[in-house]
């Protein structure tokens, strides 16, 4: 089984730190993010990986080279425009012949790839998708009503659940013809295509999570937290 990882957005709610740094290459410890990816993913068993490039890409190029000397087979597929995430995995066509795993180049995960890739065969899903059981605190008091406005119950502050998309799928290889060519395409139309069509899209639900490096506020956070860990690990 091979990997994808997409690593070709722009950065734009990063910037100025990615005004000259793919956000991918953005460092968390001594290592870009990419690095972390790709060191998860070895762990999970897997020795190939395919990353789709285009801004600033000659950087990712240059660090990574052939991925030797990481212990990985690295290959590029580049795109010349902004193409969003399905529209970049489309690149990543030609070096796919099986099920492969795909994940977004701007997160850091931290659950069991290999679980999710066992799951996958066992179900034969034609996508897989991460989740992660996500809890947040509304701020304010939620007022529930009847059909004729009647005001029925007060619950301030509630805490709600929902299972987020964490950007990490195992996908069959057919998952190609769902996306256009050469066109920005997002993966959630993908994902709602395969599932119009009834394709087995099932789902991989985890409390242990990832951290999704969106802003430089979440950076920030990536950051203080890979510090905290390591000083756990080294007291412990």
């Amino acid at each position: 089984m091979k990997a994808v990882i997409i690593a070709g957005g722009l950065g734009t709610r990063l910037r100025p730190l990615t005004n000259n740094t793919p956000k991918p290459m953005l460092p968390i410890g001594e290592k870009p993010i990419l690095e972390h990816l790709v060191n998860w993913t070895k762990k999970g068993g897997i020795k190939s990986v395919i990353l789709c490039v285009s801004y600033l890409r000659e950087s990712i190029e240059d660090y990574f080279g052939d991925g030797e000397k990481f212990g990985v087979k690295i290959e590029y597929a580049i795109s010349k425009k902004q193409l969003a995430t399905a529209g970049q995995l489309k690149t990543a066509e030609k070096f796919i012949d099986d099920d492969f795993v795909c994940m977004y180049g701007d997160s850091i995960f931290n659950f069991s790839l290999r679980s999710m890739i066992k799951q996958h065969s066992i179900k034969k899903s034609f996508v897989t998708m991460s989740l992660n059981e996500h809890k947040t605190t509304l701020p304010y008091g939620v007022i529930e009503t009847s059909k004729n406005g009647k005001v029925v119950n007060w619950n301030e502050k509630p805490e709600i659940k929902a299972n987020i998309n964490m950007g990490c799928y195992i996908m069959n290889p057919q998952v190609f013809n769902l996306i256009p060519k050469n066109k920005p395409y997002g993966m959630d139309d993908v994902i709602k295509k395969a599932m119009k069509k009834k394709e087995a899209v099932n789902s991989f639900i985890t409390k242990k999570g990832f951290t999704d490096i969106g802003n430089t506020e979440s950076y920030k956070q990536a950051c203080e937290e890979y510090e905290k860990n390591k000083r756990k690990s080294k007291n412990g």
